[in-house]
């Protein structure tokens, strides 16, 4: 059957970010004096001096078209009364529409009508579900990718989605859908082309191209039965794979449903881009759907975000003088990308290296939230076993201990703070 929604015009893809990176000098002579200003030679003096190599581009983004969008509320007109009259001048005749909430339409009826009875039936069962698994297909870059999600009854997720034989690992929570993959997959179907490794092996926000569908609106159980139960259309009929069945379109997705008690949901076709089609089945309970659910969510702290850019600037050392504790390594960074205002909730994260002499002398992280102006300075300090050693032989050797550090400027999707409060409302759901 012809899926009358217009296309969605696909995302645009643009460049990947790049990082900064500078250089230092240690100087040790029998005693340990590196600073962070030029010094005489003698003197310990490490220094830095740091050129960004680079800016950071923007990446793909981008909104579908058409009359229907992921799980996003559509402006409509809502007359008095619910009734909406479309007059078409050139045909000389008048349609009423009913309107519910999420924009489902069907024809006008009189009293008895079928769907009074169907959807509020259908509605009950889905709140007693546990929760809904999901089996389906949609596009990635052009190519079929298979999806599999158990969902819980209030839109939390947890799954996978497999694209030309790479698996990428799925968990939705909050509203937002997070996937854990490789630098190929990345590379390959996640429009990262240049710095992959920027969101690979580590869980980063499903970029629009590949995965926009708001889970917890869509297929959620909880959201669907409130859409059966505000609903006032008159079904199409439909079969599905031989079994008879409603199909009530919303502007959220199309759901099908069987036309006989108990009324069990079959179907759903999201709208938007990708062609997404999924099959429904109920679970048996949420215990195991639960148990995957809660390190995955435990481990979005940091989690990046793709869709927002930015360029750094010179990235200079502090307090490193003969410090044994670590160094602090400080750059300021413009968002670029997206355009206009700043998103809500946008952060910027930091992640630094410092090096010498071949020798990874340590890694850190910072990251800050995005102010209205777009400018940030974003610092962190890199320490430990390594560090130490290095200090002490900056101590104990004379001479000049060049050292450096690099660093990159992602966006950042989830804040290590905010990752209790999405176990307490996961919990909840127990």
């Amino acid at each position: 059957m012809t899926d009358p929604r217009p296309p969605v015009p696909p995302t645009p893809q643009e460049p990947p970010a790049e990082g900064t990176a500078a250089r230092g000098t240690a100087a040790g002579t029998g005693q340990a004096t590196p600073t962070d200003q030029a010094t005489p030679t003698g003197q310990g003096m490490p220094t830095s001096q740091a050129t960004p190599t680079a800016t950071v581009t923007i990446s793909g983004k981008g909104s579908g078209s058409g009359k229907r969008t992921l799980g996003l509320p559509v402006p409509r007109v809502v007359l008095a009364g619910g009734l909406a009259v479309l007059l078409l001048a050139a045909a000389a005749i008048a349609y009423v529409f009913f309107s519910g909430e999420d924009g489902s339409t069907g024809t006008a009826r009189g009293k008895g009508s079928v769907a009074v009875g169907w959807s509020q039936q259908a509605a009950r069962q889905l709140r007693a579900a546990p929760g809904l698994q999901y089996d389906g297909t949609l596009s990635a870059d052009g190519q079929p990718a298979r999806v599999r999600l158990r969902v819980t009854r209030a839109g939390s997720a947890s799954g996978s989605l497999t694209v030309g034989g790479q698996r990428a690992d799925l968990v939705s929570v909050d509203g937002r859908t997070f996937v854990k993959a490789s630098v190929a997959f990345w590379r390959t179907y996640g429009g990262e082309s240049s710095h992959p490794e920027n969101y690979a092996g580590r869980w980063s926000k499903a970029p629009a191209t590949l995965f926009r569908l708001n889970v917890a609106n869509v297929l959620g159980a909880g959201a669907i039965a409130d859409l059966l139960a505000k609903t006032t259309a008159r079904p199409a009929r439909e079969t599905i794979g031989g079994t008879a069945a409603y199909r009530l379109r919303t502007q959220r997705a199309d759901y099908f449903v069987t036309a006989a008690a108990p009324y069990r949901l079959l179907r759903v076709h999201p709208a938007g881009p990708g062609d997404p089609r999924f099959s429904a089945t109920v679970l048996a309970a949420t215990g195991p759907l639960l148990a995957e659910l809660r390190p995955r969510v435990a481990a979005l702290g940091g989690a990046a975000d793709p869709g927002l850019r930015f360029r750094p600037g010179k990235l200079t050392f502090s307090n490193c003088e003969d410090n044994m504790s670590g160094c602090t390594v400080r750059v300021p960074a413009s968002l670029t990308s997206p355009d206009g205002a700043v998103p809500a909730g946008a952060r910027a994260a930091l992640r630094a290296t410092i090096v010498a002499e071949g020798r990874r002398l340590g890694s850190c992280t910072g990251s800050g939230p995005v102010p209205d102006n777009r400018e940030l300075v974003l610092r962190c300090t890199a320490g430990g076993r390594a560090w130490r050693a290095w200090m002490s032989q900056v101590r104990d050797t004379p001479g000049a201990h060049p050292y450096g550090a690099t660093a990159r400027v992602v966006g950042e999707a989830v804040a290590s703070t905010d990752v209790a409060e999405l176990l307490r409302a996961l919990d909840r759901e127990r």
